[in-house]
């Protein structure tokens, strides 16, 4: 795959894959989110090499999306008891299929995997009476889950103790992290899980979102010294995920080729050492879906801030979290209500609706407010908000008593609804005075 850097992207759009971008919103409202089917198609492919492509849902998990995926065989990994139902009702089955594999063929592959750092109740039972297998990362997993599902297999997932990520919230390895089974504790957690009655079969590492390639490439070295100390019960090995996506000019995709060839060089050592076959996974999330999704707002309001001009629209943090949290970057473009506009860019700030000073999209990570360049904006235009297929949807919130919003995926030029909008009914659904 190519790393080069992506064209820059227009700051006037008019259509998603074909479809009119006013339309859609005319059809479905706004704030809207809108993903398109192929790309994620694309992203699929790209990683065809790997024996296994676990999706990590939590970065969209809407059953068409998991549906989606799933046609193009990729299996699922699910953080909660409602995920795994969600897995269920997008049709992966439970659990692999009986049956072990010969020393020259690959280990069944488990559809869905729960991985967490707790059971809360409710997961413990779900993953119990459905035979899901459990990526574990805390000690005490291991005999909570032994005495419901005597003589179960488990992964283990290991903090290797380093991180990286393009947000300090959004690493996942060292001190500062609390996932994964510290990599000094692993000869007191194979003693405690055999004690358990339970096989370690697979291991998982991931050190953060947003990664560089170098410091992916160093959790395989980190990952096959574990397995070592795990032996040959081992049949499962995966990278995890944190594969970067382009947001802003100038940043490029990783170099997927390379990277497989460094994690089938260390899974094709540990084969010679075990002397069975190794399966070997990578668990992508905003790899597969970020760069197909759109988040489509109207401008309700412009105004003079003192020297400074803003642009509010009809989606707040409540709708797109991912600015306020990490002062991430997001492409933007104006699609304008006249088809003849086309008006000279200006440096504008853009905000919600939320009351809330946080409430702004063009932000950097501590809070600052930035400007963007785009088309001088009116209300009734409407502003799209790009590459946000992942930790989308997914985060929104029903903050300010705000509905969430309706979702659209476009496959073969058609835009089809596969959220409905929240009404105010939905809101105060459950709730009594």
């Amino acid at each position: 795959m190519s790393t080069a850097a992506p064209p820059s992207r227009p700051v006037v759009r008019r259509d998603i894959a074909g479809v009119s971008i006013s339309e859609l919103a005319q059809d479905h409202g706004t704030p809207l989110y809108v993903y398109e089917a192929e790309t994620i198609r694309r992203r699929c492919r790209d990683l065809a090499a790997w024996d296994t492509i676990r999706f990590a849902q939590k970065a969209c998990s809407n059953l068409a999306i998991l549906d989606l995926v799933r046609r193009e065989g990729v299996m699922v990994d699910a953080v909660s008891t409602g995920e795994i139902h969600r897995a269920l009702a997008a049709g992966y089955q439970p659990h692999a299929a009986s049956g072990a594999a010969s020393a020259s063929e690959l280990p069944p592959v488990h559809p869905i995997v729960y991985t967490a750092d707790i059971f809360d109740r409710d997961s413990l039972d779900a993953v119990a009476k459905l035979g899901i297998h459990v990526n574990c990362g805390s000690a005490d997993m291991l005999e909570q889950l032994a005495e419901r599902v005597p003589g179960a297999s488990v992964t283990l997932r290991v903090n290797p103790g380093f991180g990286h990520g393009h947000s300090q919230k959004t690493n996942t390895g060292g001190e500062g992290s609390k996932h994964g089974i510290w990599h000094a504790d692993i000869p007191e957690v194979l003693r405690r899980a055999e004690w358990a009655g339970l096989s370690v079969t697979g291991l998982h590492m991931h050190i953060g979102s947003g990664t560089d390639l170098a410091h992916l490439a160093e959790v395989a070295g980190a990952l096959e010294r574990v397995a070592l100390e795990i032996g040959r019960s081992l049949t499962t090995i995966s990278a995890g995920g944190g594969l970067p996506v382009p947001y802003k000019p100038g940043e490029v995709h990783a170099d997927l080729g390379g990277y497989f060839t460094l994690w089938d060089a260390t899974r094709k050592k540990l084969e010679q050492q075990f002397g069975h076959r190794i399966r070997l996974e990578i668990e992508p999330g905003r790899y597969l879906t970020a760069e197909s999704g759109y988040l489509i707002t109207e401008v309700r309001a412009v105004k003079h801030q003192g020297s400074r001009k803003y642009v509010l629209v009809d989606a707040g943090f409540n709708t797109l979290a991912r600015p306020v949290l990490y002062g991430s970057y997001h492409p933007m473009s104006i699609c304008p209500r006249d088809p003849a506009d086309a008006a000279a860019t200006e440096e504008v700030a853009i905000g919600g609706p939320l009351c809330e000073s946080g409430d702004i999209f063009t932000q950097t990570d501590g809070g600052f407010v930035a400007t963007r360049s785009l088309p001088a904006a009116e209300v009734g235009d409407l502003l799209v908000i790009e590459i946000a297929g992942a930790y989308g949807f997914v985060m929104a919130s029903n903050y300010n008593s705000k509905p969430l919003p309706a979702e659209v995926l476009i496959d073969g030029g058609k835009a089809r609804l596969v959220r409905a909008r929240q009404t105010p009914g939905d809101l105060i659904r459950g709730e009594t005075v």
